[in-house]
């Protein structure tokens, strides 16, 4: 199951920069593109604030 970004993302941009499928796009909340993720976990493991969930 693709993992998604919750509300307590700070848009840091650490995420994106580890997605290596880039599916991570930049806003005020960072949001995941369940198509595109591979369930990998780079994305949880780097956040500073456990925005990315798995979900």
């Amino acid at each position: 199951m693709a993992y998604t970004i919750n509300d307590s993302c700070i848009a840091c941009g650490a995420c994106a920069s580890e997605c290596p499928v880039d599916a991570i796009s930049d806003g005020d909340i960072y949001t995941i593109d369940g198509d595109k993720c591979i369930d990998c976990g780079a994305c949880a493991s780097v956040c500073p604030v456990d925005a990315p969930v798995e979900g």
